[in-house]
């Protein structure tokens, strides 16, 4: 490194390596205006880590979203677990879209996979958040069954 740096300058290589990297953004920067799909591609990326941002701040709601441990292993700890209930609420949903999917096609709705294909797991409005939370088991889901969809025109369900 300290070949890089003559007292406060920057030397010539490091000036080059520089100049190297300018070189790689500005191709990046030149696709990503002339390629109308890598744009798509890029926004639908964004668009997912804004979805599971969004469910990362309803999740992480207590103390208003804040880190509260003052050491680093505490910060980590409180993370990993909230990466840990996203990475849950992401497959528990996909679980249960795979199962709707599959009851809408066995009743003969025409499920298209490109419509399939847009849907998202990191939905979360119907999960309580906040309140009481019940862990009693239905014995079909003890068994390892997934527990009955509900039925959208049924209001008890």
């Amino acid at each position: 490194m300290r070949t890089l740096q003559a007292g406060d300058r920057p030397t010539r290589l490091a000036q080059a390596i520089a100049e190297y990297g300018r070189i790689d953004k500005t191709l990046h920067t030149l696709t990503y205006i002339d390629d109308e799909a890598k744009r798509r591609a890029t926004l639908t990326q964004l668009n997912r880590g804004e979805g599971r941002h969004s469910v990362g701040r309803a999740v992480f709601h207590g103390k208003r979203g804040e880190l509260r441990q003052h050491y680093r292993e505490g910060q980590e700890d409180q993370l990993g677990a909230l990466g840990l209930v996203l990475n849950m609420i992401a497959l528990w949903n996909t679980i249960y879209m795979e199962a709707e999917l599959s009851q809408l096609r066995e009743e003969g709705y025409p499920v298209m996979d490109e419509d399939a294909q847009r849907l998202s797991p990191l939905l979360h409005e119907h999960i309580n958040m906040l309140g009481r939370y019940s862990f009693s088991m239905q014995d079909a889901v003890a068994k390892g069954e997934l527990r009955s969809l509900r039925n959208p025109e049924d209001p008890d369900s």
